[in-house]
């Protein structure tokens, strides 16, 4: 197939029409585009590191003066003078690259100092007319002495400018930065290193010129990236070493704590290279919607420019932080891939180095640049040395060198007459002629005596360099060392020789569903044992909480809060903490406020726990105004909240206990000292919103204090403390008495029950009762131990003064009953059943 080419007639020629081949000519186009690419935009010389957009920025903000010494100026403006002089591809491209040598997380030491938005791994630069930019200190490394005839200069693109064809680079900026491009059929992908191994390095291939690669992974052992975090296994690393391609892994650097009372958490400081939190943030959301992730309760990006990263995964109580972990590095950028592929151009042509190679040719780059530098500095000093010793020649014969001139006619003949007469060059006539008479005098001729002095020291020092190759190799040596020193940084990047293959986490994920008990205390404390072993029934207490509820459970379960309100709120066995074994009952000391884990009115207290097993034992309740209830255990399963009894208005839930068998008695105890006790089939179970039955006969004045289920079968204890009515509550310790639960019959449910203590004289209210298996136990509002009285009061006895205030008491299974001190017109409430009795529980704000 062919192309024809018309060209117009005018009147000078005719028609021409030209064949020419399609497929040749696409051929040579896509070459020249090709070659275009490959060696003016995409790869960077091995030499400096440099793409030549990049190149062309620096030097073109060098030849600017926008030094670091030297205020920011508009980003647009070093655009469009780049653009205008040295790169004609349009502003997009020069500004890209600009941001990116301003980047610390993509530039492991940035070559510009940006001033602005420029950008985040997960966010866009803003436009150049924003941001502001000029030379880091680093970047003055890589212009330095570029005036020194060190590098060679080539035209731009239309002939009027001159640009540097390479930097003289002070340091192994293509190592230590790295570089990425995509070229035509091929690309490049460099890993960033730390500067300060990658010097000792290039020093130690100066001294031994035959180190293996073996040798230089001692100063190099792997990538120092930008963003820190770990990389994964060193195969890959080696590889790409040794013949210029590998793989390695890159995870985020990660720290397992506790990021509130009741949780841990995944804290995440350093992200792999490349990878921003907002990506991150949105793949966990992706796969927590999805099902795919579990165990993951909250995700909070706190990452701010003063702190740096910080991204905290709360972990669901029940699952294992670390086995969690594996799985976000398994299915999330946490964990990354990165392919190196050393490409870049060696003498004009692209070639894949090793570690060793890409070393050799910058050391090789370096060394001809000093060697250039040099010889011209050698030069610029003789010729400094020529013209004083022309000035010397003239100060010692001052006198004729003033008669030669005043008798000339012209300069050109003065200077004739001086080159004849004194033995002078051309240069250093002319010089002389053009040095003020001022400067010819006697001071004058000890300052080039010195002058000649320093230069010829100097020119000598040169000389040695060029012509001794050890000398030469000492000075680059010892240049990149004061580099390194000015300018290193220490190793960001955790190098983990393990292969890192990730464990399948999905058995670990979760903690054993193990049988435990869920404790609840008078303090309003919540926590769970590690197995589920009864609690011991003798033995001394230490000094502790006394214990309200004590329910069944597994570690994965749920158990239900009764709040006076009547609500029954869901509560996750998981989220409790975790009490050790010991061989008396356990110290709630280590357990966690209810509040933490329910949300409570203003006023509303929890009054005990409960299974919420179908097929568990129901509750029995009892409230304030003498309402019983039985509640037939069919919890919805989809609510996390619902009510247990329809209370009326002014009445409240004074006791919620476990029924775990029809043979135990319920138990009522009111302010006016009377306690009722009926079997539980004389209560017949009931729905959730009923309201219950009439559980007692209250007179006048009187209400309910404490209600709870005893086994009658067990020996038991009845413990009474009265007090006055007219006290402010908790400051009276009022008389106990503890009698003998058989001592007091059974009756009839609704009827007035029996007396249960006799009040002296000053008091009027019982204060706080409890009814439940021996022996009994008392503790104070703070959870410390109360002596009660020794021996066993009659049933309708008076009580004995105490030394300390009780606040909760309970038997041997830590069932605690207790109420606060409080008046008949407005009775003590938060009371449990079972022998349990909670100190009101704060409500949550």
């Amino acid at each position: 197939m062919a192309r024809r080419t018309t060209t117009p007639p005018t009147e000078d020629f005719e028609e021409r029409i030209v064949d020419i081949d399609v497929s040749a000519e696409m051929r040579t186009s896509f070459l020249e585009y090709a070659y275009s690419v490959i060696y003016q935009r995409a790869l960077p010389d091995a030499r400096d590191g440099l793409k030549p957009v990049q190149r062309r920025i620096l030097y073109s903000m060098s030849e600017m003066g926008l030094r670091p010494d030297r205020g920011h100026v508009k980003s647009s403006r070093v655009v469009g003078d780049v653009m205008g002089k040295l790169h004609p591809h349009g502003d997009t491209a020069i500004y890209d690259a600009l941001v990116r040598m301003a980047q610390p997380f993509s530039m492991r030491l940035p070559l510009v100092d940006g001033h602005g938005n420029f950008g985040s791994p997960d966010d866009l630069p803003a436009a150049m007319r924003y941001t502001e930019a000029r030379l880091a200190s680093a970047a003055m490394a890589m212009v330095q002495s570029i005036d020194e005839d060190t590098v060679d200069f080539k035209p731009n693109y239309d002939g009027q400018e001159t640009e540097p064809t390479v930097m003289p680079s002070a340091f192994p900026n293509l190592l230590v930065n790295g570089a990425t491009g995509i070229a035509v059929g091929m690309a490049t992908n460099m890993a960033p290193h730390n500067l300060v191994e990658v010097v000792a390095a290039a020093r130690h291939l100066i001294k031994k010129p035959d180190a293996t690669l073996d040798d230089l992974m001692r100063f190099v052992p792997g990538p120092d990236l930008p963003t820190g975090g770990i990389i994964i296994g060193l195969d890959g690393v080696r590889d790409a070493y040794a013949r210029g391609r590998g793989t390695f892994r890159m995870r985020a650097k990660c720290v397992v704590e506790q990021v509130s009372p009741r949780r841990k958490g995944i804290v995440v400081t350093e992200l792999p290279f490349n990878v921003g939190p907002e990506r991150v943030v949105t793949k966990i959301r992706e796969l927590v919607t999805a099902k795919k992730l579990q165990g993951i309760s909250d995700l909070k990006d706190l990452s701010d420019r003063h702190k740096g990263l910080r991204l905290i995964i709360e972990i669901k109580n029940g699952f294992i932080p670390e086995a969690v972990l594996e799985e976000l590095y398994r299915l999330t950028p946490m964990e990354e891939s990165f392919g190196i592929n050393n490409v870049a151009l060696v003498d004009g042509q692209p070639r894949t180095l090793g570690l060793r190679e890409l070393l050799q040719v910058y050391v090789d780059h370096r060394l001809d640049v000093v060697r250039r530098r040099s010889a011209h500095r050698r030069r610029k000093r003789e010729e400094r040395l020529h013209l004083v010793d022309g000035l010397i020649v003239a100060l010692l014969s001052i006198d004729e060198v003033i008669q030669v001139i005043r008798s000339s006619d012209d300069s050109a003949q003065a200077r004739a007459r001086l080159m004849e007469i004194f033995d002078l060059s051309e240069i250093q006539a002319a010089y002389i002629l053009d040095t003020p008479l001022r400067r010819l005098t006697r001071y004058d001729k000890l300052e080039l005596d010195r002058e000649k002095e320093t230069l010829q020291a100097e020119i000598a020092e040169l000389t040695e360099i060029l012509s001794s190759d050890t000398r030469l190799r000492k000075v680059v040596s010892d240049e990149l060392a004061q580099v390194a020193k000015t300018f290193g940084t220490p190793r960001r990047t955790v190098l983990l020789e393990s292969s890192g293959v990730t464990r399948n986490a999905a058995v670990t994920l979760e903690v054993a569903d193990d049988p435990c008990l869920v404790l609840f205390s008078s303090t309003g404390l919540l926590a769970r044992t590690t197995d589920a072993s009864p609690l011991p029934a003798g033995g001394e207490r230490s000094a502790h909480d006394v214990l309200v509820s004590v329910v069944r459970s597994t570690v994965r379960g749920e158990v239900g809060a009764v709040t006076s309100e009547g609500r029954l709120i869901r509560v996750q066995v998981v989220d409790l903490p975790t009490l050790p074994p010991t061989a008396d009952p356990p110290s709630l000391s280590g357990g966690h406020p209810v509040s933490e884990y329910v949300s409570l009115s203003p006023g509303e207290t929890v009054v005990g726990i409960g299974s919420l097993d179908p097929d568990g034992p129901g509750l029995a309740l009892g409230t304030v105004q003498g309402v019983v209830k039985r509640v037939v255990p069919d919890y919805p399963a989809n609510r996390d909240e619902f009510e247990v009894i329809g209370l009326k208005e002014g009445d409240r839930v004074v006791g919620a206990a476990e029924l775990t068998s029809e043979d135990h008695d319920l138990v009522f105890i009111t302010s006016d000292a009377q306690l009722l006790r009926y079997p539980a089939t004389s209560v017949r179970p009931q729905g959730r919103p009923a309201g219950g039955m009439a559980g007692i006969r209250l007179d006048g004045g009187a209400s309910v204090i404490w209600f709870g289920v005893v086994d009658p079968a067990r020996e038991s204890r009845v413990v009474t403390i009265a007090g006055s009515s007219t006290a402010l509550p908790g400051t009276q310790v009022g008389g106990a008495k503890i009698s003998d639960y058989a001592e007091y019959p059974a009756k009839g449910r609704a009827t007035g029950g029996v007396r249960a203590q006799r009040f002296l004289k000053g008091e009027d209210v019982l204060l706080l009762a409890w009814a439940g298996p021996a022996p009994v136990r008392a503790a104070s509002a703070v959870g410390k131990p109360v002596p009660l009285p020794e021996e066993l009061g009659r049933r309708d006895g008076s009580g004995l003064r105490l030394t300390h205030t009780v606040a909760a008491v309970g038997g041997p299974l830590g069932p605690t009953s207790g109420a606060p001190d409080d008046t008949p017109d407005d009775p003590p409430g938060g009371t449990s059943g079972a022998g349990q009795v909670p100190a009101p529980t704060p409500a949550r704000d």
